[in-house]
C-alpha cells in the first residue's frame, strides 16, 4: 500500500540559510491490514516522517526528496490541491495532543462534521448522523451529548477518541497514529489501543503507529522500524525485535522502562548501553543495580522507626456543584473524601490511580493550593490548616511542588535562571544577588544542565530538560518535602528513566521525602517505598509495593496492574 523509498528531509535554519537534515534515507513498506510502528525517542525524526507522508510540512522551510508511493502514485509529485484528496480522505492522521489539534472555539461534533462534509459532499443532518454513529464506534459515553461539548469539557481519553473518529470519518485506507497514548492513564492507554486494534479489523485498514515506548508498540504491532537521529537503525517483525534486539540503541530502549517483577537502585538508561568503553549487557545492568531483600528491609527499619514528617487525618476536599437559591451548596464533587495517612523522612510515597481518582487534589490540598474542606495536615508538628497567610508563605518553603506540566509551570518571558531565583528572592535568601546566582548555576549543574542555560528562556529547551529546570526550581529553597505531581508522565521512556534516576539521586543527597503522584503503576513501583491507591477520591489499598503488585487486595488495583503494557515482557538479550 505505502512504499517509502530514500527520503529525506532537511529544514532551513533561519539563522544562517542553511539546510539540516532531519531524516536521512528512510525506507520501509507497509502492506494492506497491517500496523508498522515507528520507535524512537523525541528528536529522532518519527513524527517528521509522518508529517511528510500527509504533506503536511511547510516546503518553504523543508525539502522533502524520495518517493512516498501510495497506491504507487508518488505523493511528492502531486499538487496542493490534488495532496487534498488524500489527506484526510484516503490518508488520515491521530495528532499527538488532542487538546492541540482540536479547535477550542467549535463543538467537538462541529469539527468532525465538517471534515465528513468536506471529504463526502453529504448534508450536514446526514453528516450530523454519521459523526455520532462514530462517536458510538469509539466507544464515546452519551454521543450526542458530546456532540455538542466542547474540547475542555472533556476528559484526556475521551478528546483521544473524538479524534480518532475524526481520523476514521472518511474511511481512510491508511492510518498514521502519533503518540496517540501518551500521557494517558494506562486503563485507558489499554483502551484505546485494543480500540484501535478493532477498528483496523473491522476496516480492514492499514497503520502507522508511532510511539516512544516500546512495551506500547509489542501489544499492536506487526512490524517494527526503530529511529535514532533521523535514521533506522534496526526493522523486522515485532516478534524478531523484541525477542533479538541487535542494535544498542533498540536494546537501551527496551531496557530503560521500569519493569515491576524487578528492583533496580538505578534505571538502565540508552547511553549505558550506547557506550562502547564498558560492559553495557542488561545482565551486568541489572546485577550491579538490583536491590537486595536485606537493603530493603533495613532501608523500612531505618525509615519507620521514626516519627512522621507529615500526617494527614480525614482530608477532605469537596467542590460545590449545585446550590440553593440562596447560595447555600446541596451537591458536591468529592475529589478528597475522609483520606488519612503518614509519610516518614527520607521516604518516597507513591500515590497511584487514573484521572479524576482525587490524587493531584489531595496533594495540592496538602500545600493548601488548593483549600481543604475538612481535617488535618500536620507538617513538623505544625496543623498547615490552621496558619495564617504569611505563616503559610513561610512554610512552602519547606514543601514544594512539581507540576505535571513544565512547560506551562515556567514563565515563557522569564530566562530558566530567573525563573529559579525568584524564590530565592522571595523569600530572603542569601544576602545578595551574585550569592543567589550562584546557588542557582550550582542547582543547574547538580541536575545536568550547564551554566550557559542560565539565560535561556522555556521554550529553547526540550521536555525532559525542562523537567530538570522545575526540579531544580523545586530544590532552590532547599526544601525538606517535594510533591512529584506527575512529574515524569509525559516524558521518552528514556528521558524518564534519567530523571527517575536524578529524583532518587537528589533524595540520597538532600534527605528529601517525596510524595510521588502518577497514572503508572510500573513507575510508582519502582520509586516508592510505600504505596497508596485512590479511586473516586478514597483510597482502595495502602501497603509495600511489592506485596501490592504481586497480591492486590482491590479489583481496582488489579485492574491497574493488567493495563500495565508489557507487564510480562522478557528480555531476550545478554
Amino acid at each position: 500500500m505505502l512504499n517509502v523509498k530514500n527520503l529525506e528531509i532537511q529544514f532551513l535554519n533561519q539563522e544562517d540559510r542553511s539546510w539540516i537534515s532531519a531524516v536521512k534515507n528512510v525506507n520501509f513498506s507497509i502492506e494492506q491490514g497491517k500496523v508498522l510502528a515507528i520507535v524512537g525517542e523525541s528528536g529522532s525524526g518519527k513524527s517528521v516522517t509522518s508529517f511528510s507522508i500527509m504533506r503536511l510540512l511547510d516546503e518553504s522551510n523543508a525539502k522533502i526528496s524520495g518517493e512516498l508511493e501510495f497506491d504507487r502514485i508518488n505523493l511528492l509529485n502531486l499538487t496542493p490541491e490534488e495532496i487534498r484528496d488524500y489527506r484526510g480522505n484516503k490518508i488520515s492522521m491521530i495528532f499527538q495532543e488532542p487538546m492541540t489539534s482540536l479547535n477550542p472555539v467549535f463543538s467537538c461534533g462541529y469539527q468532525v462534521q465538517e471534515a465528513i462534509v468536506l471529504h463526502q459532499k453529504v448534508s450536514k443532518a446526514e453528516a450530523k448522523q454519521k459523526t455520532i454513529a462514530l462517536f458510538k464506534e469509539v466507544q464515546l459515553p452519551r454521543p450526542e451529548n458530546i456532540f455538542d461539548s466542547y474540547p475542555h469539557q472533556l476528559s484526556g481519553g475521551q478528546k483521544q477518541r473524538v479524534m480518532i473518529a475524526m481520523a476514521l470519518s472518511c474511511n481512510p485506507e491508511l492510518l498514521i497514529a502519533d503518540e496517540p497514548t501518551t500521557a494517558l492513564d494506562v486503563t485507558v492507554q489499554k483502551m484505546i489501543l485494543q480500540l484501535l486494534l478493532k477498528l483496523k479489523e473491522q476496516r480492514n485498514m492499514s497503520m502507522i503507529f508511532i510511539s516512544h515506548d516500546l512495551a506500547v508498540i509489542r501489544e499492536i504491532a506487526d512490524e517494527v522500524a526503530v529511529m535514532y537521529r533521523g535514521e533506522i537503525v534496526e526493522q523486522g517483525t515485532a516478534n524478531n525485535i523484541f525477542n533479538n534486539p541487535q542494535h544498542a540503541y533498540t536494546k537501551g530502549l527496551l531496557a530503560c522502562r521500569p519493569a515491576p517483577e524487578r528492583l533496580l537502585k538505578k534505571l538502565p538508561v540508552v547511553a549505558d548501553f550506547l557506550n562502547k568503553d564498558q560492559d553495557t549487557s542488561l545482565a551486568h545492568l541489572l546485577d550491579i543495580n538490583q536491590i537486595t531483600q536485606a537493603e530493603t528491609k533495613q532501608r523500612r527499619t531505618k525509615l519507620y522507626s521514626q516519627q512522621p514528617l507529615l500526617q494527614v487525618k480525614n482530608l477532605c476536599t469537596w467542590y460545590p456543584v449545585q446550590e440553593t437559591m440562596f447560595g447555600k451548596s446541596t451537591k458536591f464533587v468529592k475529589a478528597v473524601d475522609d483520606i488519612s495517612f503518614n509519610v516518614f523522612k527520607g521516604e518516597t510515597l507513591g500515590l497511584v490511580g487514573e484521572s479524576g481518582c482525587g490524587k493531584t487534589t489531595l496533594g495540592r490540598s496538602i500545600l493548601r493550593l488548593v483549600e481543604p474542606t475538612s481535617g488535618q495536615i500536620i507538617f513538623e508538628d505544625k496543623d498547615v490548616t490552621k496558619l495564617r497567610r504569611t505563616e503559610l508563605i513561610r512554610s512552602r518553603k519547606d514543601i514544594q511542588i512539581i507540576f505535571q506540566d513544565p512547560y506551562s509551570s515556567l514563565n515563557p518571558r522569564l530566562t530558566i535562571g530567573n525563573a529559579i531565583m525568584e524564590p530565592l528572592e522571595v523569600h530572603g535568601m542569601f544576602s545578595n544577588a551574585s550569592q543567589r546566582k550562584a546557588h542557582v548555576l550550582d542547582l543547574l549543574r547538580r541536575v545536568d544542565l550547564k551554566p550557559e542555560h542560565f539565560n535561556r528562556y522555556p521554550h529553547e529547551f526540550s521536555g525532559g530538560q525542562r523537567q530538570r529546570i522545575v526540579i531544580a526550581r523545586a530544590l532552590a529553597l532547599q526544601p525538606k518535602f517535594i510533591i512529584c505531581d506527575e512529574s515524569v508522565s509525559a516524558l521518552d521512556v528514556s528521558v524518564q528513566a534519567q530523571v527517575l534516576n536524578l529524583l532518587r539521586e537528589l533524595q540520597e543527597e538532600f534527605g528529601l521525602t517525596y510524595i510521588f503522584i502518577s497514572h503508572d503503576l510500573a513507575v510508582v513501583k519502582h520509586i516508592s517505598d510505600r504505596m497508596i491507591v485512590m479511586n473516586k477520591g478514597k483510597i482502595e489499598e495502602e501497603g509495600f509495593p511489592e506485596v501490592i503488585y504481586n497480591s492486590p487486595k482491590a479489583l481496582y488495583t488489579r485492574k491497574l496492574i493488567e493495563a500495565i503494557p508489557g507487564t510480562s515482557t522478557k528480555f531476550g538479550f545478554q
